[in-house]
């Protein structure tokens, strides 16, 4: 079923076009890799789904299962269920991570629930749940708790910008487990990358260039980007959904 659907979306910035008409189209439980090269419009898209300041002066739409998201504020898109990890999570000076992971959870007073989200990113909560979310906290640590928090949150659609930036290979992959609790949970999840270790994660995947969504299509196909460096942009910048069935059947 889809989930969110973004309709010929463009943006421009000091007479610029970031984004030039872009078109997604997101099915509900899937994992989707968004990859291409630095200044492609990757974060700007992602900034412009959730709605930050500075990023709505957009034409076209996007749409939540069916109804326009456009007009909604950015915390009227985080309570309709989309929500963003930072390439570089913020920091919370004077907030404990017990209090930052439960601010987003449904059940905020089921302790288990913000517990077994640090477990999950391979965290110990005994020692984190009263730590401040602050400078004390290494860029990986504040990434895994800001995960961790996503997991508790259980949204919608999670778009996780870089995940593997300032991770150790050993975190990445309590990160890649992460994407499959999201799975159970029926979440869709989107992984900006510059990454094919992160591609793989996927189940489909865009290209952009220029700010125009190029290509799209299973994994295999997308890593020509990675093996070939560049691959031709002669495609249509309008992915139609023919391409999840057909794809699906072969």
């Amino acid at each position: 079923m889809g989930i969110l659907e973004v309709k010929d979306v463009s943006l421009t910035f000091n007479g610029k076009k970031i984004l030039d008409e872009v078109n997604l189209y997101l099915e509900k439980g899937n994992v989707y890799a968004l990859v291409g090269p630095n200044g492609a419009g990757k974060t700007t898209l992602a900034f412009t789904i959730m709605g930050l300041a500075g990023y709505r002066d957009m034409q076209g739409d996007i749409l939540l299962e069916g109804s326009s998201i456009k007009n909604l504020s950015l915390d009227e898109r985080a309570r309709q269920g989309i929500t963003l990890a930072w390439q570089e999570p913020a920091r919370y000076e004077g907030l404990s991570v017990e209090k930052f992971i439960q601010a987003g959870c449904a059940d905020k007073g089921n302790g288990e629930i913000v517990k077994n989200a640090l477990l999950s990113v391979g965290l110990d909560p005994d020692e984190y749940l009263s730590r401040a979310v602050d400078k004390t906290l290494s860029g990986g640590e504040r990434k895994k708790i800001e995960l961790a928090s996503i997991l508790a949150m259980q949204p919608k659609i999670v778009m996780l910008d870089e995940p593997d930036s300032g991770i150790d290979v050993a975190s990445l992959e309590k990160i890649f487990d992460s994407l499959k609790l999201l799975r159970g949970y029926n979440s869709t999840v989107m992984l900006i990358t510059h990454s094919l270790t992160v591609l793989k994660q996927a189940d489909y995947a865009f290209l952009m260039c220029c700010g125009k969504i190029i290509d799209w299509g299973r994994i295999k196909k997308i890593s020509r980007y990675f093996e070939e460096k560049c691959i031709s942009c002669g495609h249509k910048n309008i992915p139609e959904l023919e391409w999840l069935n057909s794809e699906r059947s072969s």
